[in-house]
């Protein structure tokens, strides 16, 4: 079972540079379950599940210089939100 779910809206030049594809390796490394979905505003919107440190090392990744884990695209801005897990198994593109 999760602790925690982590909510995170990515803002940027985050479509169409393999963002999601990035955020699904750093969450499978993190051993945390959920997806990572475009929005039509440009936006993507990751929902995580798992331990509270792990969520917490997604979100530095997501926050952290694009060189550091070799993220794509450009972040330009993350907002979060703590929730209760919903029970996702896996990690998803959507």
């Amino acid at each position: 079972m999760s602790d925690v779910q982590l909510l995170a809206f990515v803002h940027g030049r985050v479509q169409g540079v393999g963002f999601r594809w990035w955020v699904k390796s750093q969450a499978l490394e993190l051993k945390l379950a959920g997806e990572a979905r475009n929005k039509w505003d440009g936006r993507v919107e990751i929902v995580a599940e798992g331990g509270r440190s792990q969520c917490e090392e997604l979100l530095s990744r997501l926050r952290e210089s694009p060189s550091t884990h070799r993220r794509p695209g450009r972040v330009d801005a993350v907002v979060e939100q703590w929730k209760t897990p919903r029970g996702f198994e896996g990690f998803y593109e959507a």
